[in-house]
């Protein structure tokens, strides 16, 4: 039987070499009941030594705030180019696609060329910006309320646009990703509208740079199994990649 120290230490190691880890996974291994792990999460939560979630903890904490755009576009950056020249390779002549909002996504606008001859729907002012000044591109910009800090459209208006259309790809940014829960984002009501884009879509892709696997935002997206292809930097941990992948979602290492 183990002691109280050598459980902690084992708990941390493997939080460090993981991202996270799962109560009853740590139970099974060590051979105690989950009701011991729990406590000693606990202990450790009170060290400030990680953050309790349902069933599981992370290293840090999981919850992400509303951040200005502009400063989301100097976070990871680096990551985030290199993310966005693996997605472009996605695209075909001619495609019709929703670019959602988001630093992430901008910087996938930033690789879209004017001989791809596309068809792109998007919430995001900046992304329509950007495109309308290539002549081969289409752009259709949808309506609704200004949220200013990322300078895009959200609510009903926007919704009722996917009422109608159908288009083969989602290229969606996200500020969380949990194995259990899902897809997150800091708003509600974007979360929302992200949800319709993907009712309106042939195939979603999700660009995130590995920093946002183990968080969550305050509105629920969606779960794993509607995603198709995640593209993330190489900072992603071994056992979340083996478990994104034995989700049966396609991941891109950019």
């Amino acid at each position: 039987m183990l002691s109280i120290a050598e459980r902690h230490k084992h708990i941390l190691d493997k939080l460090n070499a993981q991202g996270f880890v799962k109560v009853l996974d740590i139970a099974r291994e060590l051979d105690v009941t989950p009701v011991t792990i729990r406590k000693d999460l606990k202990l450790l939560e009170e060290k400030k030594l990680l953050f309790r979630t349902h069933g599981s903890a992370s290293p840090v904490n999981p919850h992400t705030a509303d951040i200005n755009i502009h400063i989301k576009e100097r976070i990871n950056s680096d990551a985030k180019r290199r993310i966005a020249h693996t997605a472009i390779r996605l695209l075909d002549p001619n495609d019709s696609i929703i670019v959602a909002s988001g630093s992430t996504v901008y910087a996938f606008a930033e690789e879209i060329t004017d001989d791809l001859n596309l068809t792109v729907v998007t919430a995001s002012l900046n992304v329509s910006t950007l495109l309308n000044r290539f002549e081969h591109i289409h752009v259709i910009q949808l309506g609704g309320i200004l949220r200013k800090s990322s300078f895009s459209v959200i609510g009903d208006l926007a919704a009722q646009a996917f009422d109608n259309l159908t288009c083969s790809k989602l290229f969606m940014g996200v500020d969380g990703i949990d194995l259990d829960f899902g897809l997150t984002t800091s708003n509600i009501d974007e979360a929302r509208l992200n949800q319709r884009m993907i009712a309106a879509s042939l195939r979603t892709i999700v660009l995130a740079d590995s920093s946002k696997f183990g968080k969550r935002g305050f509105g629920k997206i969606c779960t794993l199994d509607q995603v198709d292809v995640i593209i993330t930097d190489s900072g992603i941990s071994p056992s979340v990649a083996k478990s994104i992948e034995e989700a049966g979602i396609e991941l891109i290492i950019a």
